[in-house]
């Protein structure tokens, strides 16, 4: 990756490392909305790349292509997690959806079904899982991407609750006992799904295979999972 002059050759080192950028940004498309371009990813991962190389210390005891694969999965989840995935409404509506979770639950002691949630805002029920639905498209985080030490320095700059991942609500404060008891307390459906999505890494299309629906029905309940997590998380005030 050298030239004859000791200097780094950026046109081999890109050369060399496209197969593992396109790998990383392929196993990260298809676990997010379908707005999100490939080549975006790519192009986010191989500035990721060239940084790695810049930061290296073999004295560190890593491999450079460990450190470089750690580099261009943080790069992506930067870019990703700099945009503004949502539109503010859908933001309210995902913070009226919390409310209303947190209001049931404090009133029933259990966890309310959707038709419920629905009936304590107002809508139809086919309306509310659409919302939903549309909240569930911004930014889906497995655990392992919100644990590394990029992508926490890439946190988003936005306050927690305008954040859709219960693990973002974990790495800003939350103790991780209480998000996994916020989890089991999930309704067994959506327990599994998660389990499924932030376990075994299976992306939505894969899980309604193994739960037997469709592929919006598993965003619906993941967005549902979420806001129950949310609302057991942070502090709601009416």
């Amino acid at each position: 990756m050298y030239t004859a002059q000791g200097r780094i050759d950026q046109r081999q080192l890109l050369d060399d490392y496209m197969p593992l950028v396109r790998r990383q940004a392929l196993s990260m498309q298809v676990r997010l909305p379908a707005s999100v371009e490939l080549d975006d990813l790519i192009q986010a991962g191989m500035l990721g790349l060239l940084d790695a190389f810049k930061r290296f210390d073999a004295d560190q005891g890593a491999t450079f292509s460990t450190y470089a694969s750690q580099r261009v999965r943080g790069a992506m989840i930067d870019e990703l997690r700099s945009r503004d995935w949502l539109p503010r409404s859908v933001r309210r509506s995902a913070r009226d959806i919390d409310r209303a979770i947190w209001k049931l639950e404090q009133r029933d002691g259990r966890a309310p079904t959707e038709r419920e949630v629905a009936s304590e805002l107002g809508i139809e029920l086919r309306e509310y899982q659409q919302v939903l639905s549309d909240t569930n498209n911004g930014f889906l985080m497995t655990y392992e991407d919100s644990s590394s030490d990029e992508a926490e320095a890439s946190r988003l700059s936005e306050e927690i609750e305008t954040s859709l991942d219960p693990h973002d609500v974990w790495i800003a404060g939350a103790e991780r006992h209480e998000l996994m008891a916020a989890i089991e307390a999930l309704p067994e459906r959506e327990k599994l799904m998660m389990a499924l999505y932030y376990q075994e890494e299976l992306n939505l299309k894969e899980i309604g295979a193994v739960m037997g629906v469709s592929e919006s029905r598993v965003c619906q309940l993941h967005g549902q999972a979420v806001a129950r997590l949310r609302a057991a998380l942070v502090s709601i005030e009416d």
